[in-house]
């Protein structure tokens, strides 16, 4: 049996090692689990109760519309019901997206060595991926905007993934100012919360070009249920209504999300011990020699110098059961990513660093 051409083209790769699939080939569990920038506070309280709320009702199909949601989430931003749209995860908004924008043989745009998942989902409608070269370990905004003067779309992490930096509002709008009106920014904005005095991009709901997509999975800790949202021009979430799942988001992850986004306390409190631990964090890394990244996010990039120094730094805290990540593309593969962690994991952390 034959595949279509457009699968048929796509390399086989893994994005994401999963730690369950490491733990297997190492023969024993983590005793850290710090790869893949969950929350390590825990979920909110109050998301975790809507949740479980939630399960009386099981036998229930879920509001397809999710308007209970989307209506305390646009109360929350500002920005009419009819911008938002709700998914699994940012991963699926950004496949939505893709199909719904790209036509094979369209040219897209991102940062290479960004996240991946949005290279997959790029691949999967047979455009052509333009990847831009990080400048000075952060995505070069003036050569992305230049690289997209005849793309379809344009794809941005902000704050990045895996460089941990944040572009100011001031620079984004200049960038935006600086793409045709016809291509489509893809705002990925996952680690949006953790910023503590920058102001982000003010929403902009009657521009077309400009899409914004975040999730409860960091700074809210609700990983495991897998719940994104857009916020966007009308007539773009109106034609996603064509294409989307639309029992794809459960009732227990709505329910979930009401309570956490109507109870922002959580966030709160997260944002300021995710300060306090990523400079721990970045504090432990100096000590070793290693140069921390700027970073607005959960998570702290350190420049190991060489490929061969972040992959012996790699190697060894693997060998010390200490679930991290490496980027892969130059110039950031000369670097190790780091989750930040309680300050028990990070004083267990310092111990094992240093295990031989």
């Amino acid at each position: 049996m034959t595949y279509s051409k457009i699968v048929e083209s796509i390399p086989t790769v893994v994005p994401f090692i999963a730690p369950e699939e490491l733990e297997e080939r190492l023969g024993s569990p983590f005793l850290l689990r710090l790869g893949a920038n969950e929350s390590p506070f825990g979920s909110s309280s109050f998301g975790v109760k809507g949740a479980k709320a939630a399960l009386d009702s099981l036998q229930n199909y879920a509001d397809p519309r999710a308007l209970e949601l989307r209506g305390v989430l646009g109360k929350k931003l500002s920005v009419p019901i009819e911008s938002t749209v709700l998914a699994g995860g940012i991963d699926e908004l950004l496949s939505l997206f893709c199909r719904l924008f790209l036509s094979p043989g369209d040219h897209v745009v991102t940062t290479l060595g960004s996240y991946p998942t949005f290279d997959f989902a790029a691949m999967g409608t047979g455009a052509t991926i333009i990847k831009v070269p990080y400048k000075d370990l952060r995505p070069d905004l003036d050569s992305l905007a230049e690289a997209a003067q005849n793309a379809k779309v344009v794809y941005l992490a902000n704050p990045d993934n895996p460089s941990g930096w944040y572009h100011e509002a001031e620079a984004l709008k200049k960038f935006i100012e600086g793409i045709p009106s016809s291509c489509v920014l893809l705002l990925d904005e996952a680690y949006i919360e953790f910023l503590t005095t920058q102001v982000p991009l003010a929403f902009d709901c009657e521009s077309p070009n400009v899409i914004r997509l975040r999730t409860f999975s960091k700074i809210f800790g609700l990983a495991g249920l897998r719940l994104g949202y857009a916020v966007a021009h009308p007539d773009h979430i109106e034609a996603l209504d064509k294409i989307r799942l639309h029992f794809g988001v459960s009732s227990v992850a709505q329910a979930a999300g009401i309570l956490a986004v109507q109870h922002f306390g959580h966030t709160i409190l997260v944002r300021e011990r995710n300060a306090k631990a990523r400079e721990l964090l970045s504090q432990m890394g100096v000590r070793r020699g290693l140069a921390p990244l700027p970073s607005w996010t959960n998570f702290v990039t350190f420049d190991c110098g060489s490929k061969e120094v972040a992959e012996s730094q790699l190697e060894q805290l693997l060998q010390a059961r200490v679930f991290i990540r490496k980027p892969s593309q130059p110039p950031l593969d000369r670097c190790i990513r780091i989750t930040v962690g309680t300050p028990e994991e990070l004083e267990l952390l310092d111990q094992l660093w240093d295990t031989e």
